[in-house]
This record gives C-alpha cells, structure tokens and sequence, in this order.
C-alpha cells in the first residue's frame, strides 16, 4: 500500500492538479509523510515544497479517503489517497518534481490517475466539480 495524503483545492468548479516531470498522468499535489510527520505536517511540507505556498494548518479539513491501483507501479499495489481542503496564501508555481499545474473538471478525468478518478467521481456527486 502507497500511502499519501493531497490537497484538494478547487475554484470554479476545477480542481488544482499537477503533473511531474517525465509523467503522462496528473495527480492531486501532495504526497508521502515523512517518518513521524503527521497528515498536517506532511501536506503542509509537500505543498510548499511543490507549489511555494503556504497552507494554514488550521484550516485542514479531512474531504475523504479513497483506494485504487497505483499508477506506475506492478499490479497489485494500491495507493490510499487521503484528501484534504485548506486555505494557502502565497502564488501557486510549480516547483521541485512538478512541471505543470493544471486546473480540470471531470472531463479531464481520463487524464489523472485510477485513485483520482474515483475523487472526481466524488467531487462531481457532491456537485463540487463541474463537468
């Protein structure tokens, strides 16, 4: 099991996605907890690092968790996905791994990754993510 944690932020009805150097796919920002990090001190440190902003640990709120195959990665092995929302200050700029920021509604959904498909699908449920 791949275990990560990603900021869900959306405007507009489109959801902030990413797509790393060298990748075909685009993932939500985020990623791996370093050992002892909590979820907040991990997206906190993730975000800044692949985004340059700041997010306010205070406004973290858990939007769900989900399971799917891991992109990339031989079959059999899942990625449990932990989402959260929160405030940021700053200018979102992509930096470290990440090549391009992109902003999708759920007809990109082919574009982004098994666990984030089924995030979309959620989103668009809860009417959160326009089509």
């Amino acid at each position: 099991m791949v275990d990560k944690i990603a900021w869900l932020h959306l405007h507009g009805g489109r959801l902030l996605s990413t797509r790393s150097r060298g990748k075909d796919r685009y993932y939500l920002p985020g990623g791996k907890r370093e050992a002892g990090e909590t979820d907040t001190q991990a997206l906190v440190r993730e975000i800044k690092e692949e985004l340059t902003v700041d997010l306010d640990p205070a406004s973290l709120a858990h939007v769900g968790t989900w399971d799917a195959p891991a992109h990339g990665h031989p079959e059999g092995v899942l990625v449990r996905m932990t989402c959260y929302r929160a405030r940021y200050a700053g200018h979102l700029r992509p930096a470290a791994e990440i090549e391009e920021l992109a902003w999708l509604t759920y007809r990109d959904r082919p574009r982004v990754s098994a666990v984030d498909q089924l995030i979309f699908d959620s989103l668009r449920e809860r009417g959160l993510l326009a089509e």
